[in-house]
């Protein structure tokens, strides 16, 4: 069950970003107070819940002065944020900011390997994973005949479902 838990439950996240103007991720923008790394790490925190099957994109265009958050990014229907108050940068200038992301479901964690990728996107490691941990131990009581066992599992999840839904959705998974 554990294995299950962890391994084999889907999840969304953002996995490549394509910002507007930017030479290479390590660079900096005039107006911008976080470097495009930053604003790279600050996407790959944000914790997404939807029901969608493949990949599809969602955008993020704010005009500066201010902050930007995951309010400011626009989504499909089908995929909403879970925690709304989330920074992603913040803007000193009257400058536009303009990012192209990319949203994909799936389940474990998959690493991107640095390559320089000519449409001017940038890979985010994939982690898919929206249960955090799992223990699990089992209990006996009782005397003589009558012994008894109950399991007490704790499930620490991202927010993204709930450790309910976590264990219905594992269940399917080891039947499957």
């Amino acid at each position: 069950m554990r294995r299950a838990l962890l391994g084999e439950i889907d999840g969304t996240c953002i996995t490549r970003i394509k910002p507007e103007n930017v030479p290479h991720k390590y660079s900096t923008i005039a107006g911008i107070q976080e470097s495009v790394h930053e604003i790279l790490m600050n996407l790959k925190e944000i914790i997404l819940k939807s029901n969608l099957y493949g990949t599809c994109d969602a955008s993020i265009c704010v005009r500066g002065p201010g902050y930007v958050t995951v309010q400011d990014i626009i989504l499909p229907p089908y995929v909403e944020i879970v925690d709304n108050t989330q920074h992603i940068a913040s803007l000193t200038e009257p400058i536009d900011l303009c990012i192209g992301l990319q949203i994909k479901r799936n389940r474990g964690y998959l690493i991107k390997m640095p390559h320089n990728f000519q449409d001017g996107s940038y890979p985010i490691d994939d982690v898919f994973m929206p249960i955090r941990n799992a223990n699990h131990s089992i209990h006996s009581y009782g005397n003589g005949n009558e012994k008894q066992e109950i399991l007490f599992l704790e499930i620490w999840t991202n927010g993204s479902l709930t450790p309910k839904e976590a264990v219905h959705e594992a269940c399917w998974n080891l039947i499957d």
